[in-house]
């Protein structure tokens, strides 16, 4: 019998395997460190003091997993109805301009918790609407959701290049960027959350939309667990044939999922347009899209594995940071090499663990 269709506890399919394959993601750093003549316990110090060492190290642990949270959330819905979205870069690069133009629209006129909601609303309708297309190709044609998802990837970012260089730049200057959003358009940053527990914030840009990512989580745990929408998902990502069988309609369920999958993506960029540099840049996004496909396959596409994996690859990334500061011998293209590993294991190689599981599991039932 297919070790794939043995049942394991949860404690071992959500928390054991999981574990494993990010023990043996970072042994492998480890002896890659010490390839270079590097000491891996001290690296592992140094990645856990820069992201957790300090009040600024905690705020930029936290921004980085609030954006990887909604581009998790984002791919985990995809993937409940059985759809795998490689587009929540560029849906998340195009919420960026829905809610740079209701900050560009409101910045002067009212103060940011009214511009905020709007924003929410901006940035998710115009990822929603960048994951459309695709989404009704899959429904109504068959095209391939990976291929169409990619491709807009690349559309995405050409058009935003586009926008950002002609229409929105600042007249008579050079960037490619908007004008800084005035205070009614900049999300507050969360410092008195430090300040409970006597650090400070410094310069790190952790604000409200950490708050806005955690409710979206909750969000997509009751719209897949507890919505019959969400029942139709699961159904159909589980067994299509089954779910024609039920009745589901099934290009309305793509279609629905993708329109959810891609407000998720899009919302992503609250955080850094709003919450960081207050404007509207080129490559504002940085790979969270992409990182967002580790982040739920690590989280086993649980809203709530999804946060614990965004903080583990927040601290990948601050903690990264670190240690090529401390440690001029790991490069910036080293702690890639890490960040790639942990991604190998925690989403190419999830089930690696799995047969031996399985047989352990069940020898030690009949014992």
């Amino acid at each position: 019998m297919s070790t794939a269709s043995v049942t394991l506890p949860r404690w071992i399919n959500y928390g054991l395997i999981p574990l494993l394959n990010l023990v043996v993601a970072f042994l492998i750093s480890g002896f890659v460190v010490w390839l270079i003549g590097e000491s891996p316990l001290a690296a592992l110090s140094l990645l856990i003091e820069g992201a957790f060492g300090s009040g600024e190290g905690i705020g930029f642990t936290l921004y980085y997993a609030t954006s990887f949270i909604f581009t998790g959330l984002s791919v985990a819905v995809a993937i409940h109805a059985g759809l795998f979205n490689i587009g929540s870069e560029g849906q998340a690069y195009i919420g960026g301009l829905g809610c740079a133009l209701v900050a560009l629209s409101l910045d002067k006129y009212v103060p940011w918790y009214v511009t905020m909601p709007i924003a929410v609303i901006g940035a998710g309708l115009f990822g929603a609407a960048w994951a459309f297309i695709p989404a009704f190709l899959q429904a109504k044609r068959g095209s391939h959701i990976v291929i169409t998802t990619i491709m807009f990837n690349y559309i995405a970012a050409a058009l935003m290049v586009y926008l950002l260089v002609h229409v929105l730049i600042v007249p008579g200057k050079m960037a490619p960027e908007t004008r800084t959003f005035l205070e009614g358009g900049q999300l507050p940053k969360l410092g008195w959350i430090m300040s409970l527990f006597g650090a400070k914030l410094g310069a790190a840009p952790f604000n409200v939309s950490f708050i806005i990512a955690l409710f979206a989580a909750w969000f997509v745990w009751v719209l897949v667990w507890r919505s019959k929408l969400g029942f139709d998902m699961r159904t159909l990502g589980i067994s299509p044939t089954a779910a024609d069988y039920a009745g589901t309609p099934r290009a309305r369920i793509i279609i629905i999922a993708m329109l959810l999958s891609g407000a998720l993506a899009g919302m992503m960029a609250l955080n850094p347009v709003m919450g960081s540099s207050a404007r509207l840049q080129v490559e504002f996004v940085g790979g969270a899209g992409f990182v967002g496909i580790a982040v739920s396959l690590m989280g086993r596409n649980h809203p709530l594995g999804i946060v614990f994996a965004a903080i583990l690859f927040g601290v990948l990334y601050q903690g990264g940071d670190w240690i090529s500061f401390e440690m001029p011998n790991i490069t910036r293209e080293m702690i890639l090499v890490i960040q790639g590993l942990v991604i190998l294991f925690a989403g190419a190689l999830e089930y690696m663990f799995r047969p031996a599981m399985v047989l352990i599991y069940q020898q030690f039932k009949r014992a």
